[in-house]
């Protein structure tokens, strides 16, 4: 069976590289982007299992990408977890409100991000 394909979408280097390492080292390929206006094309593009997103980004925040993504026929049925060092639960909200499929927030320990993982792909 072919591996699960995450897409990341996080500007931030660092939380890019703990985000691929836990998603490779439990059996999961992905594709990274980092800017916001990237992600419908790239989802369009290699039909990701599941989008890891982040809400702050360059040219298009994450909750604007997230309503992008839902409200596209070719991509509302691919589950979006926000993953955002927002924690107000004014935020979760709003990113459930723009079609989020789940909301962890950062820092986040492997073991929360690949029960958010196994939960939505």
């Amino acid at each position: 069976m072919a591996a699960k394909l995450i897409m990341i979408v996080e500007d931030s280097q660092t939380d890019m590289r703990i985000a691929e390492s836990i998603c490779s080292e439990n059996g999961y390929e992905t594709v990274a982007v980092t800017e916001g206006d990237k992600v419908l094309s790239t989802a369009l593009e290699k039909k990701p299992d599941l989008i890891l997103l982040d809400v702050i980004l360059p040219n298009k925040n994450g909750f604007q990408v997230c309503r992008q993504l839902k409200s596209n026929p070719e991509t509302q049925g691919i589950n979006i977890v926000i993953v955002s060092s927002k924690d107000q639960a004014s935020d979760k909200f709003w990113g459930k409100k723009q079609g989020a499929d789940d909301y962890i927030t950062k820092p986040y320990t492997e073991g929360e991000l690949l029960a958010a993982i196994e939960k939505n792909i």
